[in-house]
């Protein structure tokens, strides 16, 4: 059983790849049952089926359990009514082997930890963000305040009852790993690209390209969630320093809380080289993604070891070189010093974001074909579907069939 807010077809990645290690155990032969919402998370206007089959999982959605994420308030209310109705769902499923559960919404763990309990079934604390440190970091709670203890709480109680705590990666680990005291049990498994959506496109081939009036534009795109946790605000500056080159248009491509923070800044003037579309269909992904010359991937500096940038997989993925805005000492500019796959700037050096960019146009088109293909090497050899899906869901068979729990994994970087 599965316990995520977030389930496909929502654009968020977090349901993505819960749906990727849910198929993958379907096809192990396990009945998987996931628990998710009605409404969609970014857009709660969205509405799902309630109760259907895909690739061999049942999903079983609950009403009234996404409001947006305008604001705080909505976000929690969200999180709380679909928690309630999944638990009490969830108590009374048949035949039940094992119980994973994400951050999605943050108290999860409480619904997974209650079940786990109740029906003395094996847990597992797959840890997509870190709370409440995210809340705190980005203003949303005042550390030391009750919700952030209450939360701590839960999270610790769910991790220490877990047969295997997953973290993303090794900043993520030293952040909670002593923390929890969850050290026999914790696994480092990055997420992975959507493989099953993803592939290069050459820019003649790709209808997105035409279809937004790119043809003859150097595309520097943004594409994901967007987020105070994941700041553009250098990216901005950097599109106003080279609003007088028509090569280039900034494409932003997604949602999320920070999006209307972006559209009042566009809207303010001097950015007609910015366009904002909204999430694309699973179906287009491929399209979009490869209609960019160069991605653009962002972190804020407080969010190391809290959140994971997964947009940088999908950039790789279609072999485009990375643009990453962001402390050099983090996930993702570990993974560009090991595949040469692009450049890193720190927020507020928007002048050198534009050198960047500046440079990244200079290249032949060879040459920039170059860095994407060592992008998209280094990912098939350290973190393709196959490889991380694969370790994943053969930590949860092993803690289902209960030949062992977790074995801690490296996966590089």
């Amino acid at each position: 059983m599965v316990v995520s807010q977030v389930y496909v077809p929502d654009p968020a990645s977090v349901g993505q790849h819960v749906h990727d290690a849910a198929r993958e155990l379907a096809r192990r032969g396990f009945r998987v049952v996931v628990y998710a919402s009605a409404r969609g998370y970014d857009d709660p206007s969205r509405r799902y089926p309630r109760r259907e089959v895909l690739d061999g999982v049942r999903v079983r959605r609950v009403p009234f359990s996404s409001f947006g994420k305008g604001s705080l308030a909505a976000r929690l209310a969200g999180g709380l009514v679909f928690l309630a109705q999944a638990t009490l769902s969830a108590l009374f499923t048949r035949r039940l082997g094992g119980v994973l559960v994400s951050t999605s919404p943050p108290m999860a763990s409480l619904a997974g930890w209650t079940v786990a309990r109740l029906r003395r079934a094996p847990l597992a604390f797959w840890v997509m963000d870190v709370n409440p440190d995210q809340a705190v970091a980005s203003g949303g709670v005042r550390a030391g305040s009750l919700p952030a203890r209450l939360l701590e709480a839960s999270n610790r109680a769910a991790a220490r009852a877990s047969r295997a705590v997953i973290v993303l990666d090794r900043f993520m680990a030293a952040r909670v790993v002593p923390r929890w005291g969850v050290e026999a049990t914790a696994a480092v498994l990055p997420p992975w690209p959507l493989d099953d959506h993803l592939a290069p496109v050459p820019h003649a081939e790709n209808p997105f390209r035409r279809r937004h009036g790119l043809d003859d534009s150097f595309v520097v795109m943004y594409s994901g969630n967007l987020s105070p946790v994941h700041p553009v605000t250098t990216v901005l500056d950097a599109a106003r320093a080279l609003a007088g080159d028509p090569r280039f248009r900034f494409v932003f491509v997604g949602g999320g809380g920070a999006r209307a923070a972006v559209e009042e800044a566009v809207a303010g003037g001097g950015l007609e080289n910015v366009l904002l579309l909204p999430y694309q269909p699973l179906s287009e992904l491929r399209y979009s993604l490869s209609a960019a010359d160069l991605h653009l991937v962002t972190l804020g500096n407080a969010m190391v070891g809290i959140v994971h940038p997964c947009k940088v997989y999908g950039a790789l993925r279609v072999a485009r070189p990375v643009l990453f805005v962001g402390p050099a000492e983090s996930h993702v500019g570990e993974i560009l010093r090991a595949s040469g796959a692009g450049w890193q700037v720190p927020h507020g050096d928007a002048e050198g974001a534009a050198a960047r960019i500046r440079e990244a146009a200079a290249l032949s088109p060879e040459r920039r074909a170059a860095i994407g293909a060592a992008g998209a090497a280094w990912l098939e050899t350290e973190a393709s579907k196959e490889l991380l899906c694969g370790r994943l869901s053969d930590l949860l068979e092993r803690i289902a069939t209960g030949r062992g729990g977790a074995v801690t994994s490296r996966a590089a970087p």
